[in-house]
């Protein structure tokens, strides 16, 4: 099943998780829509349109504090035509003033656009993230200014996968075959 559901999305939430960040398919369950205006801990990238459902950001009580948490995704390579990520974030930011903390999720395809976000937003955020291509990046790095930096986090899903689904499903659509989930 591609996409979240309600009950997914509580699942973990009930298991611990503060903040829930979305990417490019995060209205393939119509049943998510209403949930997602009503439930603000779980973010969908916030350079959609603007009529879409959900919120792309906030601020959350922590044990440490405010934390800001942004949820960006990229434009290359991806699909359809998200506002501007690098401008969005410049709307964002004064918003975020009280959080002690801002971390930043930017689901996005190209690692040039995640580490070019990266320096953009260095020195004011704590953190920047990328997600989406599935497998774990060897860069975790502190940039000059003091932001800490990954270009991808990898995925939670089976472990003997291709981006989640069974191996030979994604073999038979590299080989031309018809793909089918």
């Amino acid at each position: 099943n591609v996409g979240l559901t309600p009950q997914q999305a509580e699942d973990m939430l009930d298991a611990g998780a503060d903040v829930v960040t979305l990417g490019n398919h995060a209205f393939r369950q119509r049943c998510v829509h209403d949930y997602l205006d009503d439930t603000p801990r779980i973010l969908r990238p916030a350079n959609y349109a603007p009529q879409t459902p959900g919120r792309g950001y906030g601020v959350f009580d922590s044990k440490v504090g405010p934390v800001g948490v942004i949820n960006l995704i990229g434009r290359v390579n991806m699909d359809y035509g998200p506002d501007n990520p690098f401008l969005m974030v410049d709307k964002i930011l004064p918003e975020l003033q009280e959080a002690k903390f801002i971390l930043v999720d930017f689901h996005a395809e190209a690692t040039s656009e995640k580490l070019a976000m990266g320096y953009m937003l260095d020195g004011n955020i704590t953190a920047l993230w990328g997600t989406h291509t599935h497998v774990p990046t060897a860069d975790a790095q502190v940039l000059p200014q003091g932001t800490g930096y990954i270009t991808d986090l990898g995925m939670t899903g089976p472990k003997h996968s291709v981006i989640g689904i069974k191996p030979e499903l994604s073999i038979e659509k590299f080989r031309g075959g018809v793909y089918s989930p």
